[in-house]
């Protein structure tokens, strides 16, 4: 029987008890409740942490923030938008996107909003998670993790940061009360957020100092406005739209070569990189400061055409020197130089292979993630289950990250695997199901065979691809399509499961839920 879930209903009882439970709802997540909504499965929820759907693009709200994948192929295959604005959406259009597939498919009332999700934990005498929230107590037969990589700000340990009396922000939490116009303001990092903050603001601060540890390699953003007549042909011509799409999938797709195969052919690239920044910044002193040192895509490749023009602005100096310490209105950097700011953006990204989420989930022997990554390394099985941890899924595991083209591809891909497993739990009665740990680990060793020779593991750079033990949890080293075939259905041969007895036997079935 359909009902919709309130913050009061939730609030009114002590522990509520879901067949599923989905945290998190950014694009994996939203995907996730809505093919299960289309499923007709009715009883689950879905907690999210923030006070709406989007994910990171609920949360990224820094000036010039936008996606640096083609807009028709950011966003689901199944809700295409045919009036987005131009080839490379910002971030406003993407969450309102969002938001319009939520209504479209009315999911918002399977959300439990402002859910702080502190703890979930396996039960082995129950055969079901515990989850402890904000917004109180759960148990569910399955979970399923949508939490992003790029969710938790990772804040420097920089010597006296806590003493800086000016604003201080990350990127993804960027405070617009705050006004930077005619401030010395310095951001730290030059990664994927910087590259966008540091154009949006140089014309409107004092003076900016960017603090660069490694300079990234940039490519033409080939970004425009689309005409009346394409959004028209988007909206009225049948297949229009999809062809698009289509075409910049496969164009993307041809970077895996490079990227995960033959590393050299990555040189083209290279050289396209090279004379876009000879062309763009006069200044040879500084365009030797923002050269890099490793081979195109080791780290992430950025598109930008604005970022080296705003860093030959007079009023924009690129420091190269590690900071020793902040102080209360400067920054110093181990050469000795103090430079005084008003104000300090922290653009240095996210924890990705140290989520402190991993702190938080506790598997079937008592372990939490984080210690269970830390002695083996952050490891699943076509990122979505890990062994240890019965009856859960993940979307966006170990080894789904891409450096390429669109997330939302794999996400759907994902979300193939684990509605099929949700229904396979169903349809034969499981208990329990988890992964082996024989086929979580021969998985695990075919992809580092496979990264060994990728642009990532030779391209002579470190990146937050890697983890601790030096293995590249993050990426996906072969083409897209090879991952949505892999994904394609539920290989419950590769698990372990046991039966769940008749209803009628479990008296721990019998929980009041909500109406």
């Amino acid at each position: 029987m359909s009902r919709k879930v309130t913050d009061k209903a939730v609030a009114n009882q002590t522990v509520r008890h879901l067949r599923t439970i989905i945290i998190g709802s950014g694009f994996a997540g939203l995907g996730l409740a809505i093919r299960l909504t289309q499923q007709g499965r009715d009883d689950f929820l879905v907690l999210e942490r923030g006070s709406d759907v989007g994910g990171t693009w609920r949360d990224n709200t820094y000036p010039g923030a936008a996606c640096d994948v083609p807009s028709h192929l950011y966003s689901y295959s199944f809700a295409l938008n045919p009036d987005w604005s131009r080839s490379f959406s910002r971030q406003g259009e993407i969450q309102s996107y969002i938001q319009a597939v939520a209504e479209k498919y009315n999911v918002r009332d399977k959300h439990v909003f402002d859910c702080d999700v502190t703890s979930a934990r396996w039960n082995n005498d129950t055969a079901r998670w515990e989850i402890s929230s904000s917004k109180g107590d759960f148990t569910a037969d399955t979970i399923v993790s949508a939490v992003g990589a790029l969710c938790e700000p990772n804040l420097p340990d920089i010597k006296g940061i806590n003493s800086f009396e000016g604003e201080i922000f990350h990127s993804a939490r960027w405070n617009h009360d705050s006004d930077l116009t005619g401030k010395r303001v310095a951001v730290i990092g030059t990664g994927a957020s910087a590259i966008q903050i540091v154009p949006a603001i140089a014309g409107k601060v004092s003076h900016l100092d960017v603090y660069q540890r490694t300079a990234p390699w940039l490519l033409p953003r080939l970004d425009r406005p689309y005409t009346l007549p394409e959004r028209l042909a988007f909206k009225h011509i049948p297949g229009a739209q999809r062809l698009s799409r289509a075409a910049i999938y496969a164009i993307r797709e041809t970077q895996v070569v490079g990227l995960a195969k033959v590393p050299a052919l990555m040189r083209g690239f290279e050289a396209l990189s090279k004379a876009k920044l000879q062309f763009e910044i006069r200044d040879p002193e500084l365009r030797k400061k923002v050269t890099p040192d490793y081979r195109i895509g080791c780290k992430r490749m950025l598109i930008s055409n604005e970022y080296y023009p705003a860093l030959d602005r007079d009023n924009v100096d690129v420091v190269t020197d590690p900071i020793a310490e902040i102080r209360t209105n400067s920054i110093v950097t181990e050469d000795g130089t103090e430079r005084e700011v008003d104000a300090i953006v922290v653009a240095t990204g996210f924890h990705v292979t140290d989520s402190p989420t991993y702190q938080t989930i506790f598997g079937r022997d008592g372990r939490s993630l984080t210690e269970v990554f830390d002695e083996i390394g952050q490891q699943g099985y076509k990122g979505s289950a890990i062994a240890n941890y019965p009856n859960m899924f993940f979307l966006l595991g170990p080894n789904v990250g891409l450096g390429h083209t669109s997330m939302v591809y794999m996400i759907e891909s994902q979300i193939n695997y684990i509605a099929d497993a949700l229904a396979t739990f169903e349809n034969r009665n499981l208990r329990t199901v988890e992964v082996r740990r024989d086929a979580q680990d021969s998985f695990n060793a075919g992809l580092q065979r496979k990264l060994a020779k990728s642009v990532w593991s030779t391209g002579g750079c470190a990146s937050w691809y890697l983890d601790k033990h030096g293995n590249n949890t993050t990426l996906w080293p072969d083409f897209t399509f090879e991952f949505r075939r892999i994904t394609k259905r539920f290989d419950i041969d590769a698990y372990d499961t046991t039966t769940a007895p008749a209803a009628s036997d479990r008296p721990d079935l019998k929980v009041v839920t909500a109406q």
